[in-house]
C-alpha cells in the first residue's frame, strides 16, 4: 500500500499543533543557545520530557552555560539531574563535555562527525542538535519515527539507523528539519507505542496500521461483541523501585491491561510506597525473596483472583520468589522468573530442576482449566532469538541444556505465542546496558507468554512492547479470549 506521504505529514502537524512541544524543541525555541539544545538532549534519552524539563532546569540555573559546567562535580550534577534515566553515565557525560568541546574552541560543532565525537552523543542525539539548534539539513530518527514510519509503509525497517537511511534518499527535504517534533508529539499523543487512538487518528482511515493493536474502548468491545477479550502485559523491571521512579504508575495507567505481571522487583512488602501497591482500578500481589534486594515478582489484576498461591510448595525454589498462581474462573495465571544459569554456568542444574518443576505445576493446573504462563525465561529458545548465537552456545541462556528444555516444552504441546504470529528476526526483549546494545538492537529474547495446548484457540495476538523503556528488558503482550 502506498500512501501519500505529504498527506500524512500535513495532516498530523495540523493535528498535533496544539500538543506538548518535544522539550528539546522548547528549551531551543526559549533560549536559541546550541550549549542547551546539546546538553538537554543528552538528558533526554530514555526519560519523559516532563523529567527531562525538570532537570534541565535544575542544572541550567547552576550552570547556564560551559563555563558554569565546567565548575559543577559529578557528584553535584548527578544530584541536580536526577531522576532522568541512566542520571550518573550522563553525569559522567556532562563532566567530560567541556574538555571534549575545546578542539572545537569550546563551541559546540554544526557537523555530524564532530557532533560524534562529544560523550553521550550517538547518531540520533547528533541528527536533532543539527535539526533543532542549527537548523541543517537532518533527520533525527528517534523509537517513535522509526515505529511510525514502519507502521505507514512508508519504510521496511528493523532499526533506527536503517529508517533513518531510507528516508534520507525518499522523504521530501523540507521535512528533514521538523519530522522527528511532529510524529514524537503525534506518537507521544495519538500513536502510541501500545494501545494507539486509531479510533480518533485523523489518517486512520488512510493508514495500513502495520502491526498494531489499536486500544479497545469499552463501547467498541460491547459493539464488537468481544467483552471476553483480556490484555495481559509481563515485564521483568529488573527493581520496582527504580522503575517507580522512571514512570512506572503512569505506565501501567496508559496501558491500562487486565493484568501486568512483574518479574524482579527486587524488593520486601515494606519497602514498597503506598502508591505502587494501590495502583487505582488493580487489586496487586506480591511475591518477594527471602533475600533482600533479589528475585521477587508481583501481579497487578483489574478483576480479584479465586485464589493466589505462592511458589511451588518447594522450599529451594519459594524462597527466591519466582513463581505467582493466580486462578480465575476459566483460567490460570502464572507469572514466573526462571533462574539464571549463571556465569560458569554455575547455577545450571539448579534452573533443570525448577524448569522441570514448573512444568509439573502447569501441567496440574492445566487438566482442570486453561493456563497462561509469563515471565523471563532467561532461555533463548532458537538462534532466531539473539543476535550473535554462534558466539553465545556455551554461555547461560543459551547452552544446549537450557534450549533442550525448551524444546520438549513445547514438544508437551506449549505454545510460544509470539512465534504464532512473527517469524521474523532481531526481534528481542533484553538488551545489555553495555555497548550501546539496545540502540544497535543486539538483544535476545528471553520473556515469552506461553499457554497450554488447550488454549490455542483463545490467543487472538501476542506482540513484543520494544518501545516501552525503564528496564534492561522490554514488556512483552497478550491478547486473549
Amino acid at each position: 500500500m502506498k500512501i501519500n506521504i505529504d498527506k500524512f505529514i500535513t495532516t498530523i502537524a495540523h493535528e498535533v499543533k496544539n500538543y506538548a512541544v518535544p522539550v528539546v524543541d522548547l528549551i531551543a525555541v526559549q533560549s536559541e543557545d546550541p550549549f542547551k539544545v546539546l546538553v538537554a538532549t543528552i538528558l533526554s534519552a530514555r526519560t519523559k520530557d516532563e523529567t527531562t524539563a525538570k532537570a534541565s532546569a535544575r542544572l541550567f540555573a547552576e550552570a547556564p552555560d560551559l563555563e558554569g559546567l565546567k565548575k559543577l562535580s559529578e557528584n553535584t550534577i548527578q544530584k541536580l539531574i536526577y531522576p532522568v534515566g541512566f542520571y550518573k553515565a550522563k553525569a559522567g557525560y556532562l563532566t567530560k563535555l567541556p574538555e571534549a568541546l575545546e578542539p572545537f574552541n569550546s563551541i559546540v560543532p554544526q557537523d555530524l562527525e564532530s557532533l560524534l565525537k562529544l560523550p553521550g552523543v550517538g547518531r540520533k542525539t547528533a541528527n536533532l542538535v543539527l535539526a533543532v539548534a542549527f537548523k541543517k539539513e537532518a533527520i533525527c530518527v528517534d523509537t517513535h519515527v522509526h515505529r511510525i514510519m514502519n507502521i505507514w509503509g512508508y519504510v521496511q525497517t528493523k532499526t533506527p539507523l536503517e529508517t533513518e537511511m531510507v528516508l534520507r534518499e525518499k522523504l521530501p527535504k523540507k521535512y528533514w528539519l521538523e519530522i522527528n517534533s511532529i510524529i514524537v508529539a503525534f506518537g507521544q499523543g495519538l500513536c502510541r507505542p501500545v494501545a494507539p487512538h486509531c479510533d480518533v487518528c485523523p489518517i486512520s482511515k488512510l493508514c495500513p496500521q502495520t502491526g498494531v493493536i489499536p486500544r479497545r474502548r469499552p463501547k467498541d468491545q460491547k459493539a464488537q461483541g468481544k467483552t471476553d477479550r483480556k490484555t495481559f502485559i509481563s515485564w521483568n523491571v529488573n527493581g520496582i523501585r527504580a522503575v517507580e521512579k522512571k514512570g512506572f504508575i503512569e505506565i501501567v495507567k496508559k496501558l491500562s491491561p487486565d493484568i501486568f505481571a512483574l518479574q524482579e522487583t527486587k524488593a520486601q512488602p515494606g519497602q514498597l510506597s503506598e502508591e505502587l501497591k494501590n495502583i487505582n482500578g488493580y487489586e496487586s500481589y506480591w511475591h518477594s525473596a527471602a533475600r533482600k534486594g533479589y528475585s521477587g515478582l508481583a501481579v497487578y489484576t483489574r478483576q480479584k483472583p479465586l485464589k493466589v498461591i505462592e511458589g511451588l510448595s518447594l522450599e529451594e525454589m519459594d524462597q527466591e520468589g519466582r513463581v505467582l498462581t493466580l486462578e480465575f474462573d476459566d483460567f490460570y495465571f502464572i507469572n514466573t522468573y526462571f533462574p539464571n544459569a549463571q556465569h560458569g554456568l554455575a547455577r545450571l542444574d539448579y534452573k533443570l530442576r525448577f524448569n522441570q518443576a514448573l512444568h509439573t505445576h502447569a501441567e496440574f493446573l492445566a487438566r482442570k482449566k486453561s493456563v497462561v504462563i509469563c515471565g523471563d525465561f532467561n532461555v533463548a529458545h532458537k538462534p532466531i532469538d539473539l543476535k550473535n548465537p554462534k558466539t553465545n552456545q556455551k554461555n547461560p541462556g543459551f547452552t544446549p541444556e537450557e534450549r533442550a528444555w525448551m524444546d520438549q516444552f513445547i514438544a508437551a504441546g506449549y505454545i510460544d505465542t509470539f512465534r504464532k504470529f512473527h517469524q521474523e528476526p532481531e526481534q528481542y526483549t533484553w538488551w545489555s546496558y553495555k555497548f550501546n546494545a539496545r540502540e544497535r538492537n543486539i538483544g535476545w529474547r528471553i520473556d515469552y507468554f506461553m499457554v497450554d495446548p488447550k488454549s490455542n484457540k483463545r490467543v487472538l495476538e501476542a506482540d513484543i512492547m520494544s518501545d516501552i523503556k525503564g528496564s534492561d528488558h522490554c514488556p512483552v503482550i497478550l491478547e486473549f479470549k
